[in-house]
């Protein structure tokens, strides 16, 4: 058996195990049309891999999903309802801590749905792997580009700007169905969170404060979404909408953070008030904002005035926290907020 057959059986052996365990000698001859020998062989491979399970006799085998498991389908996108591919293809066919699949249908569930209501696509692929400490979810579909899309919804200059919006949350392209939630809470649910559209890419690490950062992209058009969860974790659905709520209710959507290094790069200053305007935008959705200095080394006068006076004075309503700044950064604060 090749490498190239083998890679393909794993796409669809999971499923196959699940609902022909005992004829699934007889499912992939029929399947492939390979011979029964060829057939033992690769099953063979894929139990001793941990692909599948084998129990019963040697005339009467029982075979069941492995430790590996994965599903791999392709959908068209008109019409779509990304609530049945995962109740009919997916859930079934994976053994999740009931936490963990909670979390992962809602991350299927809303990238589908992303998809399917945004990407101008017209297909869509999702592949969902467990192994025994992970679950991996991948979805990719063939659109527009989700930055690309970003940037002509809402008149940015480009994908860095697309990611600073991205990251505050609340964004939609589409406010009368949907509310932003969808992308920002899934990345929230990640250990591990790639966006790959259109030769760019960011991503988000759990364990790295420093939060989103640049990544390599892959070349290919359209929009790739990789989350991975550890089947470990004690992060919850409840828990991670809890923390953006300011009342610890996850009912409200009330609270971000803006990562100023999605604006100015790794070790730049923030000289403008056109760059301070660009933090401010959209933020009278929310009732608070940490403003996150997080790896900026130096801003302007003009930057934190327009900010922390001009806009603050404007929206009262919004609190604006500032976190991570430097000794000089915070008494520039403190100057502008004093006026």
């Amino acid at each position: 058996m090749t490498r190239l057959v083998f890679d393909h059986l794993i796409n669809w052996i999971t499923a196959a195990a699940s609902e022909h365990s005992h004829d699934l000698v007889a499912h992939v001859e029929e399947r492939t049309g390979a011979s029964h020998r060829a057939v033992l062989s690769a099953l063979k491979r894929l139990v001793d891999a941990g692909w599948l399970a084998r129990s019963g006799t040697g005339r009467r085998p029982v075979f069941a999903p492995g430790s590996l498991r994965q599903v791999a389908r392709s959908y068209t996108l008109y019409g779509l309802q990304e609530d049945l591919p995962w109740q009919r293809d997916f859930a079934p066919h994976f053994a999740l801590p009931k936490h963990v699949e909670r979390m992962v249908q809602h991350g299927f569930t809303e990238l589908v749905n992303n998809a399917a209501d945004h990407s101008g696509g017209s297909s869509v692929t999702v592949s969902l792997r467990q192994t025994p400490t992970h679950v991996q979810l991948l979805v990719s579909d063939d659109g527009c580009g989700v930055f690309d899309k970003i940037c002509t919804a809402f008149q940015l200059e480009d994908s860095q700007h697309a990611m600073l919006e991205l990251s505050k949350g609340r964004l939609t392209s589409a406010p009368d169905a949907h509310t932003g939630r969808g992308l920002f809470f899934s990345s929230q649910l990640a250990d591990v969170f790639d966006i790959h559209a259109n030769n760019t890419a960011y991503q988000r690490r759990a364990w790295e404060s420093s939060g989103w950062k640049k990544g390599r992209a892959l070349p290919r058009q359209g929009s790739s979404i990789y989350m991975a969860i550890a089947l470990n974790t004690t992060r919850t659905l409840d828990g991670v909408m809890a923390a953006w709520s300011i009342a610890g209710d996850g009912i409200a959507f009330d609270q971000t953070r803006v990562q100023l290094r999605l604006l100015a790069g790794e070790g730049q200053a923030l000289d403008s008030r056109a760059a301070a305007r660009r933090v401010g935008s959209r933020l009278t959705t929310f009732k608070r904002a940490e403003i996150d200095f997080d790896g900026v080394t130096d801003v302007g006068h003009g930057f934190t005035d327009e900010l922390f006076r001009v806009f603050a004075r404007a929206h009262p309503q919004i609190e604006l926290v500032a976190v991570n700044a430097t000794p000089r950064i915070a008494a520039l604060v403190q100057s502008a907020r004093a006026g």
